[in-house]
């Protein structure tokens, strides 16, 4: 089985955000990147695939020569080879344009995206992935067993799980449950040597052709004062949140 894990090169969530340009491009200085944990859910179940079924797993991302450090912790971390298709992410149809191409050529048997990424968190991708493809898809994934030519796989619902079967090849976007984060894998030092000798492929993009435009960033508004009233004094408390906050 040939599995290829598509990784979003994201900022960490503990980074501060700025914004350049008149609000209109992402400031990357002072920033530390990270695999998009949708990803990595999903990089470490198709890890254990590897590990009890014998599959294949290849990981690819689509962005410039800064994104590699986070595709070497995937090969790090156990996949096998890496590919980078060198041009700038610009909107969620470019991206899947891009990957259902590699995919393509790969005659992969299981894509796995995550659900969405944590920094634009469109949710976009895996669904028009699978409709270039023409493959079956399943969003929100949060189980999956395969056997042979078919796969069980268990989505969220509201208010619930469903659990559903499909042919391969399948695109998946997982999240959290796909494992669960006691499972995620370090990179231990075996792993980051092996991964120096491991491959990378940089491939050139086809022709950009995107469907949105991003115009400008705005950040959420700034939390106000808070103000601190004495438990004991609740007359204080009530007044403040009827008069002030007017909320009672």
């Amino acid at each position: 089985m040939k599995i290829l894990v598509c990784i979003s090169h994201v900022p960490d969530t503990t980074s501060k955000i700025n914004f350049t340009d008149g609000d209109s491009k992402f400031d990357t200085n002072g920033v530390q990147f990270v695999i998009n944990p949708n990803d990595e859910f999903g990089l470490t179940r198709a890890m254990w695939f590897k590990e009890k079924q014998g599959a294949t797993v290849d990981v690819v991302n689509v962005g410039g020569a800064e994104t590699e450090p986070t595709l070497r912790k995937a090969l790090a971390i156990g996949a096998d080879s890496a590919i980078r298709v060198n041009t700038t992410a610009l909107d969620g149809f470019q991206v899947a344009k891009e990957l259902a191409k590699v995919a393509r050529d790969g005659e992969y048997d299981l894509i796995i995206a995550g659900r969405e990424s944590i920094d634009y968190n469109g949710g976009m991708v895996p669904g028009m992935l699978a409709t270039l493809l023409k493959a079956n898809f399943v969003n929100n994934c949060i189980g999956l067993e395969i056997e042979g030519e078919k796969a069980k796989a268990i989505r969220e619902i509201e208010g619930g799980k469903e659990t559903l079967t499909a042919s391969l090849p399948l695109v998946i976007g997982g999240q959290k449950g796909l494992v669960e984060e006691s499972d995620l894998k370090i990179p231990n030092m075996r792993g980051i040597m092996q991964a120096r000798k491991k491959q990378l492929n940089v491939i050139e993009p086809s022709e950009p052709e995107t469907k949105t435009e991003t115009v400008k960033f705005e950040k959420p508004a700034p939390k106000g004062n808070v103000k601190m009233i004495d438990p004991e004094n609740l007359d204080e408390l009530i007044d403040l949140l009827h008069n002030e906050a007017k909320v009672i």
